[in-house]
C-alpha cells in the first residue's frame, strides 16, 4: 500500500491509502491532482534508511512545492522561515 495526497492550488486537501496500480486507473473528477507521499519520510530522511520521498509525509494543510518536489508543513509562527 502507498499514500497519496490530493493537492489543489498547491495545498494538500486529503491523504488516502491505495495500491499504486489502483491510482493508475483511478478517475477523480474533482479538481486537483494526486501525488504520492511516503509515511516514512520526515525532514528529508527516510526512517528506515530508504530513499526519502518529497521531503515530508503530506498532511492536510501542507503545501506542495513543485520546484522542490516537496511537501512543506504549515508555518507555525510568522517569525519562522523555511530552512532547507
Amino acid at each position: 500500500m502507498a499514500h497519496f495526497a490530493k493537492v489543489l492550488n498547491n495545498i494538500v486537501q486529503q491523504v488516502m491509502v491505495a495500491e499504486p496500480e489502483f491510482m493508475e486507473t483511478f478517475t477523480d473528477s474533482s479538481p486537483g491532482e494526486w501525488i504520492q507521499t511516503s509515511y516514512n519520510t520526515s525532514g528529508g530522511t527516510h526512517s528506515h534508511g530508504g530513499t526519502p520521498l518529497r521531503k515530508n509525509f503530506a498532511s492536510p494543510g501542507y503545501t506542495y512545492d513543485k520546484t522542490r518536489d516537496a511537501f512543506i508543513g504549515p508555518q507555525p509562527y510568522a517569525s519562522w522561515t523555511l530552512v532547507e
